[in-house]
């Protein structure tokens, strides 16, 4: 069978067929899976029914792969899983009453995966072992449609600029440090131009981003949160339904993505991987 793309909203999104992502892929078909993810920033396998170490071989094909960011002392793995460094566990299940990964809990702002870290990290994969009924949707926004559209009294005033961000590790909201001793700040542009389509995004976020370098307070935050509301548009968004066995690819260079509130006393549990980047481009 060959590779066949599926787009899922006007903005971003498009579902695979036609290969399995637990196998190599060949020269042709590898490219060809890196000109569906430029063009649609998010992919979708639906059914995939892989095991981590599958996982890890899936996203080593796109580059080296990150590590978990959150500190080893804030770790509390569960007893019944193996997890490598290069995966990360997001669940609300507890064992002794502590989660045993990361973000465990309700909706989250949306971010970017790594923008405080000096070298971001370029792709995300998420696979679906364990969902709620309802919700635990992850929402998917264009930086490329944000960008594009952006009104030139907000866009102007940014553009070549540098936006400085914060993060506490687990956090989901803004200004939420429960728990989360440690954090990491970085500097980045405002607006991204992707390395290999050449094409810009805004590259800035509700949950991370705290203001412009060199640019006070009063003028950057009325921007910034213009570029937010915008950003955040239903019209850019693609919001992903999971299912057990979803696995899903996006890049972080043109996209940031969000999570919808779920029931409290139903599992959710995801493996997470990430595919390292580079500094960004202005």
């Amino acid at each position: 069978m060959s590779l066949t793309v599926t787009p899922l909203s006007d903005a971003l999104g498009a579902e695979i067929h036609g290969v399995d992502p637990r196998l190599p892929f060949d020269a042709d078909t590898r490219s060809g899976f890196l000109d569906a993810l430029h063009d649609h920033i998010v992919l979708v396998f639906r059914g995939a029914a892989m095991d981590e170490t599958q996982q890890i071989a899936f996203a080593a094909q796109f580059g080296a792969l990150g590590e978990r960011s959150r500190p080893v002392e804030m770790r509390a793995e569960a007893s019944n899983f193996s997890v490598s460094p290069k995966v990360m566990l997001v669940s609300n299940i507890r064992e002794n009453g502590e989660p045993i990964g990361s973000l465990p809990d309700g909706d989250m702002m949306f971010h970017h995966d790594m923008l405080h870290a000096d070298i971001p990290h370029k792709g995300t994969l998420l696979y679906a072992l364990e969902i709620p009924s309802q919700g635990g949707n992850t929402l998917f926004a264009s930086g490329y449609a944000a960008y594009d559209t952006l009104p030139d009294d907000v866009r102007a005033p940014l553009e070549g600029r540098q936006a400085f961000h914060h993060y506490h590790y687990g956090s989901t909201q803004k200004g939420d440090d429960r728990g989360t001793p440690a954090y990491s700040d970085s500097v980045h542009p405002v607006f991204r131009t992707h390395e290999d389509t050449g094409k810009k995004a805004v590259y800035v976020n509700r949950l991370m981003t705290e203001g412009v370098v060199d640019m006070a307070d009063a003028e950057a935050g009325p921007l910034l949160h213009a570029v937010f509301d915008h950003s955040e548009k239903p019209e850019f968004v693609y919001e992903h339904v999971w299912r057990v066995g979803d696995l899903i690819l996006w890049d972080n260079r043109c996209s940031m993505h969000g999570r919808t509130d779920f029931p409290d006393d139903q599992r959710r549990l995801m493996l997470r991987t990430t595919v390292k980047g580079r500094v960004a481009p202005t």
